[in-house]
């Protein structure tokens, strides 16, 4: 299987002028848990890494400092999330059917939700990783801040990644988008916003996204609680 890092985070959120995917977390960079579990992963053999140049020193020793090497490939990406993604789409060897992408800021999740995504992948054109809502979402308008409705929680999943697709869909989508000027948030949207069906496979309360300081410390927790079982 194929993999695709959107790896272009900003550090303004964690209170850091560089790429938050370089802080520590542990002793290592927190792309450094990332690859990991994409290392430790039964169905990955490519990794396609997707940022800006200028961070590409620091990613060489980091990809060299767990291992990875052969298997990870340096791709310059765009000045959006959407962009970088359409650019390591257009870079995947041309024999790359599925894919998976998982945003590096996600350092936290598993192997096993790697492989649960591409076994999925297999009988599906999309999906992704997401958990079932366990708070009740109150829909807000703008101005007032005045509640205009409650959905049903039972439908509400709050999305993560990885999310994966057959190729030739998603670039049709992406490109599609492009040409509409269209921008989303996910590539899921984007599916979406085309027709295509997505399906949900069930992630991980432990694979959140590390975006603020608090994100940070409990993301070293989570990972001596892990650490600690394997001793």
């Amino acid at each position: 299987m194929y993999l695709l890092i959107p790896a272009a985070g900003s550090g303004r959120r964690m209170g850091s002028d560089r790429n938050k995917l370089l802080l520590p977390l542990l002793g290592k960079p927190l792309l450094a848990w990332t690859l990991l579990a994409a290392r430790e992963s039964k169905s990955i053999r490519w990794v396609g890494l997707v940022g800006q140049p200028v961070d590409f020193p620091d990613f060489k020793e980091i990809i060299n400092a767990v291992g990875m090497s052969k298997m990870v490939h340096l791709i310059p990406g765009g000045s959006t999330r959407q962009e970088s993604v359409y650019l390591g789409l257009q870079n995947l060897p041309v024999v790359a059917e599925r894919v998976l992408i998982h945003d590096g800021a996600r350092c936290l999740v598993t192997p096993g939700l790697l492989d649960r995504c591409v076994e999925a992948i297999q009988t599906c054109p999309g999906l992704i990783a997401a958990i079932p809502v366990k708070d009740t979402i109150k829909i807000v308008d703008s101005t007032s801040h005045l509640v205009s409705q409650t959905p049903a929680r039972e439908n509400l999943w709050a999305a993560q990644t990885p999310q994966a697709f057959v190729v030739e869909e998603l670039m049709r989508c992406h490109t599609q988008g492009r040409a509409d000027n269209l921008e989303v948030t996910d590539d899921a949207a984007l599916f979406e916003h085309y027709g295509q069906p997505v399906k949900i496979v069930e992630g991980e309360e432990t694979n959140l996204k590390i975006t603020t300081p608090l994100d940070l410390a409990i993301a070293e927790f989570i990972l001596r609680q892990r650490l600690n079982k394997t001793l």
